[in-house]
């Protein structure tokens, strides 16, 4: 996707424009799309106490470049999609609703006994509290009924005794009602049924049955999704509503599309309905960009993406040009923290960002994150009385940030009021001032580092054989000294790089994912069955779809698997060769297609043993129309730097040239040391590296890594 140098209104007056806006923790990103090209992008400081506030002045901000008054852009747009921070800010801050748990008798500590286990970081510290379960015992509740593992009622359900039990919810105050029986997955008829009861007993408290949102063998994982998105949706549905309404109010009429942790969209009304699916709702979108930018770069398959905003450093993996997901995200510790097992787009998030806070410990050493100082009142060069030093601060007194062209001149830095900051530091660890930066930036490069290599080497992955692509609005501070020591030689500088997530929706497709559990062996396998269960999951698909209609997509099906040899616990993710199994064939083809896979993660397959199937995939994309493509562009003239500074590179002060982003036309060279400021990021470029602008407008790295 193409960004055009020069904002102005497109050529073609009678097409509409295309709105998307992330929420981050530190700046709201708005990116304006016409056909293939993006052609404004706004940034505005977020406003907790009213998301609104600055998503509105993100989209004014991005009008203003198009010539446009707000709701003269609203009026000539189509399609809205929007990144919420809601859930995963009221998962993280415990301000989630007064939830209820019902569940089968006997089984009321699903939640206590959990599954996990100390962190890494954490595995010889024994005094690690156990944690608490995310529902408190007390507001647990047992249930007379149960299912075997056949799907065979054993004991039916005492409608009179459920009725009694709500209405004591009732009483209590309650909220929100998550419900997970053992083996709803294979016998659902109890959990509809209170449903049914909870409609009538506790009409208008939102409810969620957990075999319909995570259809899967495991009591604990469906237990505690069903539990968060219960939790969730009081407050989700009220912001989604409260935005919607607000972007009626300022004159928007067509489309709203919410982003999801799948890497995809879905219409506002069925992202209400299942808020666990909001919970990576920005960071899952900078890999669907970062895939985009490179296909359209044409510099190979497999890709690093980072995301480095205020608050936030995320990263993940783009394999075989395919996103790499996960169905074990975790909110809080590894371990200990809160298990989120529906399908998202594998993304680790550090608290590393511009924002991050840097200070000294007892001991005497410097430690940078994961506190931020977010948007208010944020670094302290921002002027809005933050006075704590962060990573920001620090590029700031290193001479990377141009303090008259910050934001593209709408925010002056206080250069005095950072060197102030990081000075506290310097004085702790008795260095100088610039070295104190320095030592920041290096820490929180580290921090970076760290978070990369967990993602690859950790799992066998060289990261020098991908691309590495940068955004986020505090990307280019250090991309090039994280490359340098990954050994990464190429990186892709996007140029609207300081929005990544806000393009990735941009291109993202509507998607929706159903399971279903159905445990079969490969040597007595039962086709039959197992095609009855994709036939379900495939209505499911065709439904969501009908739901989703009138936004002009271009809808496709595939179908997954998870797996495992016989004797194995945990399960391997691959898509199956074709919508059915028919015949031997087709079997032995879906067996193959499991080999494969787990050779490719383990370096080995089995096939002397079975394999034993546990849960089936079912996944629907509508892409939506004008996809990004690029553009040809000439070769430059050698580009004049608007001035030249000073900057520190390696503890000595070098004068530095600093373009403007706007000014480099394709095919310009920019041999570093160098600094390029943009509207919404800087690109720091040291000794040893070189951008190109490419055909497709953006700034192509070199890196030099002595390798």
């Amino acid at each position: 996707m193409t960004e055009a140098h020069h904002m102005h209104a497109p050529n073609d007056a009678n097409a509409a424009y295309r709105i998307s806006v992330d929420t981050g923790g530190t700046f709201t990103d708005a990116v304006v799309a016409h056909g293939p090209d993006i052609v404004a992008v706004g940034k505005a400081p977020t406003t907790p106490a009213r998301l609104a506030d600055g998503f509105r002045a993100a989209v004014e901000r991005a009008a203003q470049q198009l010539d446009l008054e707000l709701g003269e852009l609203l009026a000539q747009t189509d399609r809205l999609v929007f990144g919420t921070t809601h859930a995963v800010n009221a998962l993280v801050q415990r301000r989630t609703a007064k939830t209820a748990l019902l569940v089968t008798e006997g089984f009321a500590d699903i939640l206590l006994f959990r599954e996990g286990g100390r962190p890494d970081d954490l595995l010889f510290e024994y005094n690690v509290e156990y944690p608490d379960p995310y529902i408190p015992r007390g507001r647990t509740f047992e249930v007379a009924e149960r299912v075997n593992a056949e799907g065979v009622v054993e004991r039916a359900l005492d409608d009179d005794d459920v009725a009694g039990t709500l209405r004591n919810l009732r009483e209590r105050g309650i909220e929100a009602v998550a419900v997970s029986l053992l083996w709803s997955v294979l016998n659902p008829a109890h959990e509809l049924r209170i449903g049914e009861l909870i409609r009538q007993e506790l009409p208008g408290v939102p409810y969620t049955l957990s075999h319909e949102l995570l259809r899967i063998v495991r009591e604990y994982r469906r237990a505690s999704a069903a539990a968060i998105d219960a939790s969730l949706k009081p407050l989700v549905q009220r912001s989604l509503a409260d935005l919607a309404g607000d972007l009626r109010g300022w004159g928007y009429s067509g489309s709203i599309l919410v982003g999801t942790s799948a890497g995809g969209c879905v219409p506002i009304e069925q992202a209400a309905e299942r808020p666990v699916h909001l919970l990576k709702s920005g960071p899952a979108m900078a890999p669907v960009a970062g895939r985009t930018f490179v296909r359209e770069e044409e510099l190979g398959r497999d890709v690093i993406v980072c995301d480095t905003g205020g608050t936030t450093f995320d990263v993940g993996l783009i394999r075989d040009d395919e996103i790499v997901f996960t169905r074990d995200t975790w909110f809080g510790p590894v371990g200990i923290g809160e298990l989120v097992a529906t399908s998202s787009v594998d993304v680790r998030s550090i608290g590393a960002g511009g924002g991050s806070i840097a200070e000294v410990d007892a001991g005497g050493l410097l430690h940078v994150g994961p506190r931020s100082a977010g948007s208010d009142p944020g670094p302290a060069c921002y002027g809005r009385g933050g006075v704590e030093p962060t990573v920001t601060d620090a590029a700031a007194v290193l001479g990377y940030l141009q303090p008259d062209h910050f934001l593209g001149g709408r925010m002056t830095l206080d250069v005095e009021r950072a060197r102030e900051a990081v000075t506290t530091i310097a004085d702790r660890l008795g260095t100088t001032v610039t070295d104190a930066a320095q030592g920041i930036l290096t820490l929180a490069n580290e921090a970076m580092i760290d978070a990369i290599t967990e993602l690859t080497l950790n799992v066998g992955l060289d990261p020098r054989e991908n691309v590495l692509v940068a955004g986020g609005g505090a990307a280019g501070l250090n991309i090039v000294p994280i490359a340098r020591e990954m050994g990464i030689g190429r990186v892709l500088v996007p140029r609207a790089a300081g929005a990544l997530s806000a393009c990735g929706m941009q291109v993202a497709d509507i998607a929706f994912e159903q399971s279903s559990s159905l445990i079969m062996r490969s040597g007595a396998f039962d086709r039959a069955a197992v095609n009855g269960v994709l036939d379900g999951l495939e209505a499911e698909l065709d439904a969501f779809a009908r739901e989703a209609r009138g936004q002009g997509a271009t809808w496709t099906k595939e179908f997954r698997c998870e797996a495992h040899y016989a004797g194995q616990v945990w399960d391997v993710d691959f898509r199956l060769p074709g919508d059915r199994i028919d015949d031997d064939q087709a079997l032995e083809m879906v067996v193959e297609a499991f080999h494969g896979a787990h050779r490719r993660l383990f370096s080995f397959s089995d096939r002397e043993n079975d394999v034993e199937f546990v849960n089936w995939i079912g996944r629907v994309s509508g892409r939506l129309p004008a996809s990004a493509n690029g553009r040809a562009g000439a070769t430059a003239a050698a580009p004049e730097p608007a001035v030249v500074r000073p900057a520190w590179f390696d503890g000595v002060e070098t004068r530095t040239p600093v373009y403007e982003d706007a000014a480099l036309e394709p095919g310009a060279v920019v041999q570093g040391p160098a600094i390029v400021a943009g509207p919404t990021s800087t690109l720091v470029l040291d000794p040893d590296s070189a951008a190109v602008v490419t055909a497709a407008d953006n700034f192509l790295v070199t890196v030099a890594t002595g390798g």
